[in-house]
């Protein structure tokens, strides 16, 4: 492709994002194929000679399209939002043409000096005091894995990355029964195992872990022997938005040395309005917390702001400096690369600037709040239907409920055929052990009639 094809080309994808974008309404949610049906329809070696753009594009629609689940559907209320705001997808445009490595300040400056300055924006925004510095890792789960790294390294005096785990201390990490699969994984990649991860009982109306129980726990490993390293708490959680009670959990972290960090990944960027920063009460005491603008927020995705009440910790745990990555008379410069897993990083801060200053706090403020609003409503009209009944309330814009009534297997069978339908999309979770089907508010686009039509839709697929 010659650069004035580009430029036609760049025009005509644009175009055709804004349209995407437009008639989005008209699609269903999920993608209707089966397994398999998008495979067959590509060619089964690359090919030897060039392909024209036009047939390419035209390829794309045909075989692309109908297996695309569209997340920027404005009646996309599954699992969590990946939002991408238009300013932020003109960014990522930018950044893909820059295409820059940004590892180090030295191979791009804009790109490390902005990330600084973006993470600083946020930490206002949402309420963390100065003391904090951020980083922008690719997900929550990557915040996580450099989080329970550096509980392992602190626990083990710094002697983990040089010796390895065999015939050290047996280290144990505590969570609540409501934290992310993401701290599982982390835990197998950090070389802990899963037999050391100590799930704490939750309690209360936010399903926070029991904070007597967590005390009571440490004190039992202690006397057992093993070696306490780590609390992973939640703000928000992705099953319920089960919200610990971070004021007492982070006292105890304090109180037996232990480094805690806060997975915050959606109800972090709720923090921006300061009437919900109640349900982080506490946060300030935190070593490490993370929360994913690409989520509720707009950013494109991937984009998450991970803060460190001291990043000395964390990059004792990540830094490697050969020869060819170090920066001679540039002592003091950040290096992102070394607060992060991967050493290659892209210039995800980019998106941010734009997005913040394409419209304001207060915009985005109002966004979150009527999500809020609505999934209240909504959780107010299903429970006044007594074909519904509420099982867990509203945190922020997520809650749970259940048709009156019927088993495990109907409720299952009554979200497959809402997904089948494709006129909203929707999941389902577990409580207490039950099946419970999960509804949660936070596409960019939705209106106030999309959570109406989602109600219409539900109480039509009840018989």
């Amino acid at each position: 492709m010659q650069w004035d094809e580009f430029s036609e080309w760049g025009a005509k994808i644009s175009q055709w994002a804004a349209d995407y974008h437009t008639t989005l309404r008209e699609r269903p949610v999920r993608a209707q194929t089966e397994p398999g049906d998008v495979a067959a329809l590509i060619a089964p070696s690359a090919p030897e000679g060039p392909h024209a753009m036009s047939e390419i594009m035209e390829d794309f629609e045909r075989v692309v399209m109908p297996g695309i689940t569209h997340w920027q559907h404005p009646r996309f209320f599954a699992y969590f939002p990946a939002n991408a705001a238009p300013p932020s997808m003109l960014a990522e445009m930018l950044v893909s043409t820059i295409a820059a490595q940004c590892m180090l300040w030295q191979t791009s400056p804009a790109a490390t000096e902005m990330e600084t300055v973006m993470l600083d924006w946020l930490r206002q925004a949402i309420g963390l005091p100065n003391n904090f510095s951020g980083v922008i890792q690719d997900s929550a789960s990557s915040a996580t894995l450099v989080a329970v790294l550096t509980m392992r390294e602190r626990a083990l005096n710094w002697s983990g990355n040089q010796s390895g785990l065999s015939g050290a201390a047996r280290l144990r990490i505590y969570c609540s029964e409501e934290v992310h699969t993401s701290v599982d994984r982390a835990i197998w990649v950090a070389g802990i195992g899963q037999d050391n991860l100590v799930r704490i009982p939750i309690s209360g109306k936010l399903r926070s872990m029991n904070p007597q129980l967590l005390k009571e726990a440490i004190q039992s490993d202690i006397a057992a022997g093993y070696c306490p390293a780590g609390i992973i708490a939640c703000t928000g959680g992705t099953g319920t938005g089960a919200c610990d009670d971070l004021s007492e959990v982070l006292k105890i972290s304090k109180e037996f040395d232990l480094y805690s960090h806060v997975d915050a990944a959606w109800a972090g960027a709720g923090m921006i309005c300061p009437e919900f920063r109640e349900l982080w009460s506490g946060v300030e005491a935190a070593d490490s917390v993370v929360f994913n603008p690409h989520k509720w927020l707009g950013a494109q995705f991937d984009c998450s702001a991970h803060f460190l009440a001291d990043p000395t910790s964390l990059v004792k745990t990540l830094a490697i400096q050969p020869e060819y990555l170090k920066t001679h008379g540039r002592d003091g410069l950040i290096n992102y690369s070394e607060w992060s897993v991967p050493l290659g990083r892209r210039f995800r801060a980019l998106k941010l600037w734009f997005l913040l200053r394409s419209y304001g706090l207060e915009a985005l403020r109002l966004r979150l709040r009527n999500h809020v609003s609505w999934a209240e409503d909504l959780a107010k009209r299903l429970e006044d239907n007594p074909q519904f009944e509420i099982v867990t309330a509203p945190i922020l814009s997520l809650f749970t409920f259940r048709l009156t009534g019927f088993d495990d297997a109907a409720q299952i069978d009554f979200v497959n055929r809402i997904n089948d339908d494709g006129q909203i999309y929707i999941t389902q979770t577990k409580v207490d052990g039950k099946i419970a089907i999960r509804f949660q508010i936070g596409q960019f686009d939705v209106t106030e009639a999309d959570i109406q039509f989602a109600y219409k839709v539900m109480c039509e697929m009840v018989n």
